[in-house]
């Protein structure tokens, strides 16, 4: 379980490191001034919460840089089950429908968590094995038939929650997987088909809310005050802050409470806002060496299943970073997806932190070749 040579501690990616706590400094600082004008109690809390929740996770990082990633891979098994079992609770007992507009969330005793953020990097670990171990039936339609049912199985879980935008980033790393594991284009060709003629049936399943996001990135003006409030108050809050911005804790937009779920989702429109296109493009940049040291993770592992698994965590990170960025600017519609080490949630924190533990097992216990 713990096997390291202290040869290995030299290939531990200190930039990858380094950038991960770099990002969680800043998210707790935009967090504070989110947060700044509410009362004591609900100020205090979140930033708490995201300070622990970071500290937690980078004593877990370097616990598992020390353990070696294989042992996570024998429990594949029992990880999807676990992480099935979760999303079937939500779907019997989940709440959150009244507060967040859909019940993905499950209470156990004062703990309220999402099952959801548990299972993305369960169903990363799982497909990235059970790849391992087929990888050369991989373009077999038995073989392809098995891994799309499997991870079909907690995709249609969550989109029944309803929460489209974790399904998409299910499917997107699925798919990204996939075609690392070296998936025959013609396959490619077919789920892309297979997407289009969904269409109709993924628009009629959708509820009022979620259509009226769709009409409301079309339309950016159709209905201001109502559904389309907080995409609007967000461009408004990022264009307000210029080049330059306003200046941290000096937001009108924020300050005001103009934004709604400004620690959350829209947590880009108060860097916008306060620190402008730098504080914006600093952050992107962060971004940009985190997703590269993971590729060359990836890229250096030893084996098809460290390759994977690190190729699914950069893929569900650089989809919440694409989506999340790319609805407060009005490039996407609004989703409920947060931004990674930025946007306030305990859970979303810790998991976030623990994929990058794995990743950085990953590297150490690779051997010395270049792939």
């Amino acid at each position: 379980m713990f096997n390291l040579k202290k040869k290995s501690l030299k290939r531990f990616d200190f930039i990858l490191f380094g950038a991960v706590i770099l990002l969680s400094i800043y998210g707790i600082i935009m967090i504070r001034s989110a947060t700044l004008s509410y009362e004591d109690i609900r100020a205090i809390r979140p930033v708490r919460v995201q300070a622990i929740s970071t500290v937690l996770g980078i004593v877990a990082i370097l616990i598992l840089v020390f353990m070696d990633y294989h042992f996570i891979g024998k429990l594949y098994i029992p990880i999807y089950i676990v992480s099935v079992l979760m999303l079937l609770a939500v779907a019997l007992f989940g709440i959150g429908a009244e507060q967040w507009g859909s019940d993905s969330w499950l209470k156990i005793g004062n703990i309220i968590f999402q099952p959801a953020e548990i299972a993305k990097v369960g169903i990363i670990i799982f497909l990235a094995k059970y790849i391992d171990n087929n990888k050369d039936s991989i373009n077999k339609p038995i073989t392809l038939l098995k891994i799309t049912v499997l991870a079909g199985i907690p995709i249609l879980l969550i989109a029944k929650q309803p929460d489209f935008g974790t399904s998409v980033v299910f499917v997107f790393f699925t798919m990204v997987m996939l075609f690392v594991a070296g998936l025959d284009w013609k396959y490619i060709g077919y789920s892309i088909l297979v997407g289009i003629i969904s269409l109709p049936i993924i628009w009629f399943s959708f509820k009022p809310y979620q259509r009226n996001r769709i009409f409301d990135f079309l339309y950016p003006e159709r209905d201001p005050s109502g559904s389309g409030y907080q995409a609007l108050q967000a461009k408004i809050a990022i264009g307000s802050g210029k080049v330059f911005g306003r200046g941290l804790f000096q937001g009108v937009q924020t300050q005001y409470n103009y934004i709604p779920e400004k620690q959350t989702d829209f947590i880009f429109a108060v860097i916008g806002e306060e620190l402008g296109l730098i504080g914006g493009l600093a952050l992107i940049l962060l971004y940009l060496i985190f997703l590269y040291r993971l590729l060359k993770i990836a890229k250096e592992s030893k084996d098809t299943f460290g390759s994977l698994m690190v190729t699914g965590f950069t893929a569900m990170f650089l989809i919440h970073v694409w989506e999340n960025i790319g609805m407060s600017i009005g490039l996407m519609p609004v989703t409920g997806i947060p931004l990674p080490f930025i946007s306030y949630g305990g859970t979303f924190q810790l998991i976030n932190l623990l994929c990058v533990g794995v990743a950085l097992s990953v590297a150490v216990h690779r051997e010395g070749l270049n792939f």
